[in-house]
């Protein structure tokens, strides 16, 4: 196995600011790691290769975890395609090219449950990418995920370098965006709920029918699978993060709804597209690692909902 990351290394986090970043900080904080490497979008855009080149050049990360990305949910990626496979592409080139050019020993690359095939078996093993179409209404931005995963297996195998991916489930948790334009599943169950709490609505009107399935991980126990990942793991082939287990986008919704105001109703607007069936991830290579997800869904959920109150007025 490989040894722990030193407390004095110079771990590069990009997109820090978000909902798998900031929880990277957390987890390098806890690991003794207190100042990481960051720059926000102001002082570096990571779209820019001269400038990301120059970046790289000048303070010589030792590692990278690349969790930068242009995000939302369905209806974000259904009105602006363009934009979601055109940031991720660049963000993913530039920055594989620039660790490679700088020598960084590690490179961690985050990918997304989503670029799974639509239909594909359950659970979803590594092995099964590219084995039969994507899911249409989010691949554009998941044919620029795939596109990162590849550039860490060709860097390898050109170059040597020691960049892996992983896969990861539906995220949640602290610092998720709860706006409509880029909120995930559980964010806009919460704002939606809440919202329908701070106005005595009787009802909240969701998406879909409500019967797709969802595995959904706590984005601290994400960080938490990066750090043993980046310490542990020099294989090509992507891995899976994830709990191995998934809810129904219904039941979802009823345990946000008793936790947040039990008082309304649901109805599900059937006009709407669902997105993918199932999302379930076979994790066992994770776990025989060593790995496994230790925050339940309601702790999970408890935890975000405390967040979202105490943050709301920055969203």
């Amino acid at each position: 196995m490989a040894a722990s990351l030193p407390r004095d290394a110079r771990v590069f986090v990009t997109g820090h600011r978000g909902l798998v970043g900031s929880a990277l900080l957390r987890r390098l904080a806890r690991a003794g790691i207190d100042s990481p490497l960051v720059t926000t979008r102001a002082e570096l855009d990571l779209r820019d290769p001269a400038r990301v080149e120059a970046w790289f050049d000048r303070n010589r990360p030792e590692y990278v975890i690349h969790a930068a990305g242009t995000v939302g949910g369905l209806g974000a990626n259904i009105a602006r395609p363009a934009e979601f496979w055109r940031d991720n592409l660049l963000l993913a080139t530039n920055v594989l090219h620039a660790a490679h050019k700088s020598d960084v020993r590690k490179l961690l690359f985050l990918g997304s449950s989503c670029i799974y095939p639509r239909d594909c078996p359950q659970p979803m093993r590594e092995e099964y990418l590219l084995t039969s179409p994507l899911e249409p209404t989010n691949s554009a931005y998941a044919i620029a995920k795939i596109a990162g995963v590849m550039g860490c297996q060709s860097y390898r195998r050109q170059y040597g370098c020691n960049f892996i991916s992983v896969l990861p489930a539906n995220l949640y948790g602290p610092h998720d965006h709860f706006d409509p334009d880029r909120s995930h599943v559980v964010a806009a169950l919460i704002q939606k709920f809440h919202n329908a709490r701070m106005e005595g609505a009787s009802q909240v009107k969701l998406w879909g029918t409500g019967t797709p399935r969802r595995e959904l991980l706590h984005v601290d126990d994400l960080a938490d699978a990066c750090l043993f990942l980046l310490e542990q793991y020099d294989r090509e082939q992507p891995i899976n993060i994830g709990t191995g287990e998934d809810v129904s986008v219904r039941e979802l919704a009823e345990t946000i709804r008793k936790l947040i105001a039990p008082e309304v109703t649901l109805q599900f607007d059937t006009s709407k597209p669902d997105g993918v069936l199932r999302k379930l991830l076979d994790v066992s290579r994770l776990r025989d690692l060593g790995w496994q997800s230790r925050i339940n869904l309601s702790e999970g959920l408890q935890q975000t909902y405390r967040w979202f109150l105490e943050n709301k007025t920055t969203q």
